[in-house]
């Protein structure tokens, strides 16, 4: 069973600063049929203007994952850091207990593109934790929040994330993932990818449940993958 969630009909939020299309219900957008997959719960494509952001507030018992695509976020947190999450890096943060963070565009000329991911904790009123990381860009699969992939990002979630990048080789152009969970989750970041007979596009999304599938995109394609319970 698949089922695609296009780009087009995601909710959207626009605040003059942010400009945000939302896979799944969140904020002021309400849809019963569009809830988040198993414990995945948001994925917010999120474009905020120079200087502006998300100022200090609070998260508790939630596994909350950013994505940077373009520019460069400045972070800061109850727990002392204060850190620049530039393009290509991914942020993990188990809010846990309790963590209050702002998240702003480091740069007073340039716009922020990130991807903001919520993550249903496995246990609650862990310790909070911060993490950042870059991974090489290579075409395939490859782990970013995995308890078992050496080089990959520890998560208090069931959820397995790998990040897909296509090729202009045919060859390379195909990855193939034996999903540990029993959903799976494909969120369309660039270019065009196909999975399970379907195109996908930019922003697009897909739900399904096969125990096997095969990506297969050109070197403009990117994609996260989530393994879900």
């Amino acid at each position: 069973m698949a089922y695609v969630r296009p780009a087009t009909e995601r909710g959207r939020a626009q605040f003059g600063w942010l400009d945000s299309h939302h896979s799944f219900s969140f904020g002021n957008y309400y849809d019963p049929n569009h809830m988040g997959v198993s414990v995945l719960r948001v994925i917010n494509d999120d474009r905020v203007d120079p200087g502006a952001g998300f100022g200090a507030h609070g998260h508790r018992d939630m596994e909350i994952l950013s994505y940077v695509l373009e520019g460069e976020i400045e972070h800061r947190d109850s727990m002392g850091n204060i850190k620049r999450i530039p393009a290509g890096d991914f942020q993990i943060m188990s809010a846990g207990t309790g963590v209050m963070h702002s998240e702003y565009n480091a740069s007073d000329t340039q716009p922020l593109h990130f991807l903001q991911i919520w993550l249903l904790p496995n246990a609650k009123q862990v310790t909070p934790r911060y993490e950042q990381r870059a991974f090489a860009r290579r075409p395939g699969g490859t782990a970013i929040l995995h308890p078992e992939e050496p080089g990959a990002m520890q998560v208090h979630s069931d959820a397995r994330l790998w990040r897909y990048l296509g090729s202009s080789d045919r060859s390379n152009a195909e990855w193939t993932l034996v999903p540990q969970g029993q959903q799976l989750y494909v969120h369309n970041v660039s270019g065009q990818i196909e999975v399970a007979g379907h195109i996908l596009n930019p922003g697009d999304g897909i739900a399904l449940d096969d125990r096997s599938i095969t990506l297969t995109g050109d070197a403009s394609a990117e994609a996260l993958v989530f393994d879900l319970p």
